[in-house]
């Protein structure tokens, strides 16, 4: 049973942890396939700057934040950004595939599996937000909710000058 915590604007804080020079850990590989069936890899996006969200039908701040991450991919797709949202949703593909309906979404959606949140985390709070840079390393893992100013310069940094 997949325990996780909300986190938003009104809990104790958004953490941000980013790492530093050569302390920078790979972003652990894995394959998904996307709710509209594409098949995505960690090691076919090796040189794009990557932004994977997890996130739930449930969470509120999800809610508020998903549709500025698809906003996020819109703007910066043209310079290499690809943006995921991995479901940890128990109800299944098609809940969630109708919930990203409603909300007109447009980023890739996938479910989150057990194995992914072991080496994602563990991913205790949502929303959890990784920002990966063209090396593959994680240098950002943000929990709990962020804005649209916060998201767009936490991108622009991993997109570079």
């Amino acid at each position: 049973m997949l325990v996780l915590v909300l986190a938003g604007p009104a809990a104790a804080g958004t953490g941000i942890w980013r790492a530093q020079g050569s302390g920078r850990d790979a972003a652990p590989p894995f394959t998904v396939r996307t709710l509209d069936g594409k098949v995505v890899r960690m090691a076919d996006l090796r040189g794009r700057p990557v932004v994977i969200d997890f996130w739930a039908t449930w969470c509120v701040p999800c809610r508020a934040s998903l549709p500025l991450l698809d906003t996020l991919q819109s703007r910066y797709r043209g310079r290499g950004l690809y943006v995921i949202g991995l479901s940890v949703d128990d109800d299944g593909a098609q809940h969630v595939r109708r919930f990203a309906g409603r909300l007109g979404l447009r980023i890739p959606l996938a479910m989150a599996d057990e194995m992914m949140l072991d080496s994602y985390g563990p991913i205790r709070v949502i929303p959890t937000t990784f920002f990966i840079d063209r090396r593959g390393a994680i240098v950002r893992r943000v929990t709990g909710a962020l804005d649209g100013e916060t998201l767009d310069d936490f991108a622009r940094e991993l997109l570079g000058p």
